[in-house]
């Protein structure tokens, strides 16, 4: 394979506009942040009222500011790699979510339709980066330079799974950001006319506290509270790096449904699905685009339509500990070769590549609306 050269980008002064401010949030420290790490490049948070070279806005950034910079020396980067132009215009959660946002202060502005505002940014960034092929095709007629870049996870993968025997107890895993725990209810009635054949468990890995809306701002609850609604019993446990892929080794098969009705979850990618196959660990997944595309290109058929399809899927896993071990190891042999951190690291620096190539003086003849990436 063709060996890139890494740009120098200690240079530029490089301003970033996080989803926390302590950077602890997956969209911070599985994206630029772990980036900038690895690459040992500095970067401050990003003000609007300073000048920087370089602006890389993540996808819970503050976009009614950024999507308005006119200092076209600046080049900006928008991590959206949520599928929220899947969301159609009109939807009641798109015109309040701008809202809301604005009177939780994390909007400098108000924008009366969120969803118009995103469009608006992808035409003011030099670059747009997105996790999936529907985002990317989404996201084109506003920037013609949109890169797909999946998440970094090399600070969870502390354990790999050897012993694919299952006890007494079958034992799943989830793991996950808990306002989307609700997601395993899709399934729920599976679960529990298995439960009447076999004992199982679930376990449960996230934050204990979160809030519902807005990336945690809002509507404080338990995780553990809300789990208790979708099965019995459910084990939940605190998310940490260290100890995280050691809960997941220690299960028999993760679970990964999808509700495919709403499209902004059904639009997600195949980062979870590779995370567990990096453990070595079997998952049946929904069949959403991302994960088709994914079991297909490993091999693998464990992704599943409807309530019947998750049924027999995972009858048969339950019941097959050379199957589990064969997907398992399939999976892990897939992700380890297919989606490395070199490849990752890679892309993004394609991404900066991109625009830093650009001449200071093409770029202002080019209006925001019209800008196109140059090669």
């Amino acid at each position: 394979m063709r060996q890139e050269t890494v740009l120098d980008l200690r240079e530029p002064r490089i301003g970033y506009v996080p989803v926390s401010e302590d950077f602890r949030c997956p969209g911070d420290r599985r994206r630029f942040c772990f980036y900038a790490r690895r690459r040992n490049i500095p970067f401050e948070i990003a003000r609007h009222s300073e000048t920087y070279d370089v602006v890389v806005v993540s996808a819970g950034g503050d976009i009614s500011t950024w999507k308005q910079c006119a200092t076209r020396n600046t080049r900006i980067i928008y991590d959206q790699v949520d599928s929220y132009l899947a969301i159609p215009s009109r939807s009641i959660k798109g015109l309040l979510r701008g809202a809301a946002k604005f009177a939780l202060r994390q909007n400098r502005n108000f924008l009366l339709n969120y969803t118009q505002g995103i469009r608006d940014m992808c035409r003011r960034a030099d670059a747009v980066i997105c996790s999936t092929e529907e985002q990317r095709r989404d996201i084109l007629p506003y920037c013609e330079n949109v890169h797909k870049i999946l998440d970094f996870q090399g600070d969870t993968l502390r354990n790999v799974k050897k012993d694919y025997h299952a006890g007494d107890v079958f034992n799943f895993v989830w793991e996950g950001l808990p306002e989307n725990m609700w997601f395993l209810s899709e399934i729920r009635p599976v679960l529990l006319e298995l439960q009447k054949k076999r004992k199982i468990a679930i376990h449960l890995i996230t934050a204990l506290r979160y809030g519902k809306y807005l990336h945690g701002r809002l509507a404080q609850r338990r995780a553990e509270d809300e789990a208790r609604k979708i099965f019995d019993p459910l084990y939940v446990y605190s998310w940490n790096e260290y100890t995280c892929s050691a809960i997941c080794t220690s299960c028999d098969l993760a679970l990964i449904p999808i509700p495919l009705h709403n499209p902004f979850a059904a639009g997600k990618p195949e980062n979870k699905l590779l995370f567990f196959w990096r453990l070595g660990i079997p998952a049946i997944v929904t069949a959403t685009p991302a994960h088709v595309r994914a079991m297909k290109e490993c091999g693998l058929a464990m992704y599943c339509q409807t309530p019947l399809d998750w049924r027999s899927t995972l009858e048969r896993y339950i019941s097959d500990e050379n199957g589990r071990r064969e997907a398992g190891q399939q999976g892990k042999a897939f992700a380890d070769t297919q989606h490395t951190e070199e490849q990752l690291l890679a892309q993004w620096d394609n991404v900066f590549s991109s625009i830093l190539s650009q001449k200071d003086e093409t770029r202002d003849s080019i209006s925001a609306e019209s800008l196109i990436a140059q090669k």
